[in-house]
């Protein structure tokens, strides 16, 4: 007999039409149980390490993962022995360095760990990140030989350059060697860098392809410093006081949280906590953050306000921060960045409204296409990857936006669903001529596309991926973990599903179903249309609760409809808000139902 999960709750079909299963089958919940005689933890722990595939062997070390147990050698990395002699060289040689980053929080981060790294042997690199909408993504020319002109013998690219032939092979012609250190997919033929590690590169066989560009720049780092011992120099940096910058890019690059990334994220956080980063600390007091720093402050708060200078302001403006010492310097850039993001909020919310109106009659009444592909010329070509995730969120299916010049041109952002490969379909897209330029990986991707061909690009994509996109959309009932009750949902229970964390890609965040509650004064806050109410259980606890976005969608019709008195099935995430000292739980509702009659 085939073990197929049960309709936790027995909800076929929510308000928002799916099915709720238990996360645990049958052999899951057998490993469930073996945790929890093993270990002492909690069921409801237990069932959320067995839920996320760690065997009963496995659960001590997946609960408390260290860099230095899941650090491998970083010479498994193919061409990471040239490119670490390269720059361990230059440091030798005190060479004039400069360096060229993406406009992400990753190329961010990247930069400032490589900036912080050189400045500790006395030199101070030049630094150049581009602007996302005069020179699109990646190196090119002009910048290449600004930098040479500058006096740089070395430019390394970080989060960047793997499919960047020509600037790279016009930098080679100059006489300078150039290093590349990113993590996107690449065409089949690797640029003619001096060397270049990527852990997707075809050739390699490290099995670190989950890894952000910070991540792996770190790893780069950790290889010159072993390779400068080796050769006597006593003094190198401690490398660990740099984590916060590899825990911060690998939550907001929503790279997958297993392996060595929960080691860099949870160690990294504890130096966040510490403050020894300007810029961080700044950013966070400009956000308002209560209470210690978690990954949701680092992807939701943090995170955006770094990627606003990048989208419609000076793109330079989080490395030049994150590099920074200066109380006063960080708190300045800091709060220009934040301006920038609630401008950006204001320009990001007109164009989700017209991408959804546009979305909403395309797709009509029927099933509509399997991805969308839609383009404005009324879009900032700074949010379009916003507006991208937005639509992928609200109509479930891949999605790109792409804003429109007034020459044709187009610069998209594309976001993807959970086992649908979008980075492979736009390297295809290149190589076939049907975009002007593009890459990036499985969940989000970008290209620039000249006039004629949004439509061969748009039936490509239904092409290569309707078929990846009906299976995962086939896959999208919602995995419950356990059920609990208002009253079970306090700040030490918090505190225990934590340690199963930290959650993200790959580690999904507990969901916990809370049956028969009733849903109270209900009301809309927020210009995002987010929907406040709380939950009260039969023996009258109450739980504050919150639908992200939900004004206009099924969900929040619902919740605001419910009467005090109907009993609904919530489903959600738990979190702890701070505030004046005092920890309060908060559930994030995802979805509800209706319960069935006995």
């Amino acid at each position: 007999m085939l073990d197929t999960p049960r309709n936790f709750l027995d909800v076929a079909n929510s308000v928002t039409g799916r099915a709720w299963v238990d996360r645990l089958d049958v052999n899951t919940l057998r490993v469930a149980q073996t945790i929890g005689q093993r270990t002492g933890l909690s069921e409801i722990l237990a069932r959320i390490v067995a839920g996320r595939g760690i065997l009963a062997e496995e659960a001590e070390s997946f609960l408390l993962p260290t860099i230095r147990e899941l650090m491998p050698d970083p010479s498994i990395l193919a061409d990471m022995d040239a490119l670490a002699a390269r720059l361990a060289a230059a440091i030798t040689n005190n060479e004039k360095v400069a360096l060229f980053g993406d406009y992400d929080v990753d190329g961010a981060c990247s930069c400032a760990l490589m900036t912080r790294y050189l400045r500790h042997f006395s030199l101070e690199p030049q630094v150049h990140i581009p602007d996302r909408i005069f020179e699109g993504y990646g190196p090119n020319m002009a910048a290449i030989d600004k930098l040479i002109d500058g006096g740089a013998t070395l430019i390394i690219t970080l989060d960047c350059g793997t499919t960047s032939d020509e600037p790279i092979a016009h930098a080679r012609s100059r006489g300078v060697d150039l290093l590349v250190i990113d993590h996107h997919l690449s065409d089949a033929e690797l640029p003619k860098a001096t060397a270049l590690v990527n852990p997707n590169r075809p050739d390699d066989v490290s099995g670190l392809g989950y890894l952000c560009a910070a991540g792996v720049t770190f790893m780069v780092l950790v290889a010159v410093n072993r390779l400068l011992r080796q050769r006597g120099d006593t003094g190198v940096p401690d490398l660990m006081g740099l984590v916060d910058l590899v825990a911060l890019a690998t939550v907001c690059d929503v790279v997958p949280l297993r392996g060595l990334n929960r080691a860099f994220v949870l160690r990294g956080l504890e130096i966040t906590r510490q403050q020894k980063n300007r810029g961080i600390a700044a950013l966070a007091l400009a956000a308002r953050v209560n209470g210690p720093l978690n990954p949701y402050h680092l992807g939701y708060l943090i995170g955006p306000r770094i990627n606003a200078g990048g989208r419609i302001g000076d793109a330079a403006l989080g490395a030049k921060l994150l590099s920074l010492d200066d109380e006063h310097q960080s708190l300045v850039i800091a709060a220009q960045l934040n301006e920038l993001n609630n401008e950006r909020q204001r320009i990001e919310l007109e164009a989700v409204e017209e991408a959804c109106r546009v979305a909403e009659a395309e797709i009509g009444t029927g099933e509509g296409p399997p991805v969308l592909v839609l383009a404005s010329a009324n879009w900032h070509a700074g949010i379009v990857g916003l507006v991208a995730a937005r639509l992928r969120e609200r109509f479930e299916r891949p999605a790109f936006a792409i804003s429109l010049a007034p020459d044709g041109t187009g610069t998209g952002s594309g976001r993807s669903m959970t086992g649908v490969d979008l980075g492979s379909a736009i390297i295809a897209a290149v190589d076939a001529g049907l975009v002007a330029k593009g890459g990036g990986h499985a969940m989000a991707a970008g290209v620039t596309i000249k006039p004629g061909q949004l439509g061969p690009f748009r039936a490509h994509l239904v092409e290569v991926l309707a078929a990846s996109i009906t299976t995962a959309r086939a896959a999208t009932a919602l995995q419950i973990d356990a059920a609990i009750t208002a009253r079970g949902a306090t700040p030490d229970f918090c505190h225990e599903i934590d340690r199963a964390g930290p959650f993200g890609s790959g580690n999904p965040q507990p969901v916990f179903a809370l049956p028969a509650h009733k849903a109270k004064f209900a009301e809309v806050v927020g210009a995002g249309g987010h929907v406040r109410f709380v939950l009260t259980s039969e023996d009258g606890a109450r739980l504050k609760a919150i639908a992200f976005r939900a004004e206009s969608t099924p969900l929040g019709q619902m919740l605001l409809g419910a009467g005090n008195d109907t009993p609904i099935h919530i489903a959600g995430t738990l979190g702890l808000d701070h505030w004046q000292g005092r920890e309060e739980v908060q559930l994030r509702a995802v979805d509800a139902a209706l319960p069935q009659a006995p």
